[in-house]
């Protein structure tokens, strides 16, 4: 990770972490990666996007850019379109699962992959410098609001089969799916029931969408939907709701599908890439249908990492991000959707047939603290992990880590016992915030 951009790119509130200023200086980074590139721009709702890519795109034509504004778009629409338009970047101006005050910028290289590491810290070392690269030509900006039909376009190609005679409750938590999820599913077949699916700029996420299921599943019992999709601001992950209004989420998704691939022949490998957050039924449940499943750290770029160094085709997080390897570059959650029903219209299967597991309970808790990096290299804490790890070694999992994109310690415990999954977590945190409380 880099000095400024996190696991998903470069994140923040606006006006405090994230100002005009720092979007203008990446927009002019990548003007200095590349001579007089061209780059394509797209964001979810929130009210402060125009405003930010105001400064990518001036900061870019600065340094002699071509700017390509798509306007709305989802995350993985925007790395679709630069593959498909021949751009040099893609970037996305989004905080993905966050609130309406924060906003952020990921970029993606011509190929539609998000940048590693180390391309990112090439991008920090342009824009912690005063000086900016001041093309003796300006470059260009122009608006392209119908590049969005070729991404939808993309989408209705991947349904495989006619969704005509199934009800979908669509949550697309006034982001960036607003429109092109609900358009996709009836121009599909289905009969779709549109949740929190207006752009008012403001809502975005708020107690709706991928992070708040729940929402969902009231929606799927009230009109006796056969299933429902939830997205987040970005549309980057999905969680679904079977008929019952139990949640699926993406540990569950990603192991309906790595069984479906396989009957098909379509899983390389004979592998799915989790992370280290991925719960122990899914492997275990896994590797009883002879699929391996291979962990990396958590954040969807190093699942894709992983995958494109070892040529498997599926992998995933828990919280939906969902990488069909075949189809996209990036977590599509729209795409993931599709996906999960063309599997159950294969299957002949309702949702909780095709993907209900039952999982280890698992405790998680987010602990807000001043300086992340500090509190998780304490040897008191280092201390408490190694005793409670070792004791749950073989049974069950724990796992600590600071966040990538918030000022956050992530505590998760992990196994069969849900009384000693609290007890320890609990224990943990206030232990954290104990240290936290430290000068």
């Amino acid at each position: 990770m880099g000095l400024f951009f996190g696991t998903d790119g470069l994140r923040g509130k606006v006006n405090e972490d994230l100002t005009f200023e720092v979007a203008y200086k990446v927009g002019n980074a990548l003007s200095i990666l590349k001579e007089r590139p061209t780059i394509l721009v797209g964001g979810d709702t929130r009210v402060s996007r125009s405003y930010l890519t105001a400064g990518l795109a001036g900061g870019a034509m600065s340094g002699g850019a071509n700017v390509i504004d798509a306007g709305v778009l989802p995350t993985a629409g925007v790395a679709y379109l630069t593959r498909l338009i021949g751009a040099d970047y893609g970037v996305v101006i989004s905080a993905s699962h966050n609130g309406g005050e924060y906003n952020g910028i990921k970029v993606f290289d011509k190929n539609g992959y998000k940048l590693g590491d180390k391309e990112e810290e090439r991008i920090e070392r342009c824009f912690i410098h005063d000086k900016t690269n001041d093309f003796p030509m300006i470059g260009s900006y122009r608006q392209d609001l119908m590049l969005i039909k070729k991404y939808r376009d993309f989408l209705l190609s991947a349904a495989e089969r006619s969704f005509k005679g199934k009800t979908i409750v669509l949550d697309c938590a006034f982001g960036a799916a607003h429109r092109i999820a609900p358009e996709v599913f009836r121009r599909a077949g289905a009969s779709v029931i549109a949740a929190n699916c207006v752009n008012d700029g403001l809502s975005i996420n708020k107690n709706c969408g991928a992070v708040y299921p729940q929402n969902l599943a009231r929606k799927v019992l009230r009109y006796k939907a056969d299933m429902g999709f939830a997205f987040d601001g970005d549309a980057d992950r999905v969680i679904a709701v079977d008929e019952y209004g139990e949640v699926i989420d993406g540990d569950m998704l990603l192991c309906a599908l790595a069984k479906y691939f396989k009957t098909q022949g379509r899983l390389h490998g004979n592998a799915v890439v989790g992370t280290s957050h991925t719960n122990m039924a899914i492997e275990n449940e896994l590797k009883a249908d002879g699929v391996d499943m291979i962990r990396t750290d958590i954040g969807d770029k190093y699942v894709l990492a992983k995958m494109r160094e070892k040529g498997y085709s599926l992998g995933g997080e828990q919280s939906g991000h969902i990488i069909l390897k075949e189809y996209a570059t990036t977590g599509d959650g729209i795409l993931t959707a599709i996906a999960v029903t063309n599997m159950l219209l294969k299957q002949n299967k309702t949702l909780s047939e095709g993907a209900k597991i039952t999982l280890y309970p698992q405790v998680n808790k987010n602990v807000t603290v001043g300086d992340k990096f500090r509190v998780i290299n304490n040897e008191e804490l280092s201390r408490q992990v190694a005793k409670y790890a070792a004791a749950l070694e073989g049974k069950g999992r724990l796992m600590i880590r600071a966040s990538g994109t918030e000022p956050k310690i992530r505590v998760m415990v992990e196994s069969k016992d849900e009384a000693l999954n609290l007890s320890i977590a609990d224990t943990i945190a206030n232990t954290i915030e104990k240290i936290n409380r430290e000068e």
